[in-house]
């Protein structure tokens, strides 16, 4: 959200016209951005449903620099890095060390699987005993997902099919090692060198909210647009007929 609302400061104000035709107000650079942030939010909601005996952790600043990870999970089925990707209405397919979204690669799977390998770096340090984390990228609304052979480093389920994956697992910490792990996992200088302190989330939220407003009106308008245009047309050439017909 932060990173958005940054890269939309920048953007030029719509005019009027746009604004009255629908002109979405994202720009190139803030559309990726807003789209990782629904997705974020959409899963998110989904892992408040786990239960109490499971830490979410939402949006985790790791190593030196803005990186973060998206969604950290302590429970009772283990540890879990949670990369949300939001690929809604497109095909995605997956096949050992490959994911393509619309017949295009990315590096989704490299990406969660680093994630998770630096998640148990750090919470091993600082438990100080192995600390195992499995990485999860979750696809957001796909068109499909179809997977050919499984990836070895990195499970990839649907957020329609998060729940109930996660539930399947039997469990394999006990009440005290997620004790354990959830004390660390929610100290900031566990995850960043330099943790910076928190900013005003209220306000964050309240500017992402105005915005989506905006994004939502401007498709509400450019749907309208679209469906109304034809009627327009339609009506013009049956009351053209009508005329027609009255006249003789």
């Amino acid at each position: 959200m932060e990173e958005l609302l940054t890269l939309q400061a920048l953007a030029r104000p719509r005019s009027t016209l746009q604004r009255i035709f629908g002109v979405s107000p994202l720009t190139q650079e803030s559309s990726p951005w807003y789209r990782g942030a629904l997705g974020e939010i959409a899963v998110g909601r989904l892992l408040a449903n786990l239960g109490p005996e499971w830490l979410v952790l939402h949006a985790v600043p790791v190593g030196t620099g803005t990186s973060d990870i998206d969604h950290v999970l302590v429970g009772p089925a283990g540890v879990f890095t949670i990369n949300t990707k939001n690929h809604s209405g497109q095909p995605v397919w997956v096949a050992g060390r490959t994911l393509m979204v619309a017949g295009t690669k990315t590096r989704h799977l490299y990406n969660g699987a680093y994630e998770a390998a630096r998640g148990a770096k750090l919470l091993t340090a600082a438990a100080r005993f192995p600390v195992k984390v499995t990485g999860v990228v979750v696809i957001v609304e796909p068109k499909s997902l179809t997977i050919r052979a499984r990836p070895e480093a990195v499970k990839v389920v649907t957020d329609a099919q998060l729940l109930r994956w996660l539930r399947g697992f039997r469990p394999v910490l006990t009440g005290e090692e997620v004790a354990n792990i959830s004390a660390v996992a929610v100290q900031p200088g566990t995850w960043h060198r330099r943790p910076a302190p928190r900013g005003d989330q209220v306000g964050l939220q309240r500017n992402f909210d105005a915005l989506r407003r905006l994004v939502d009106q401007a498709r509400r308008r450019r749907a309208a647009w679209v469906l109304g245009v034809p009627a327009m047309v339609f009506l013009t050439i049956m009351n053209g007929i009508l005329h027609g017909l009255g006249g003789r």
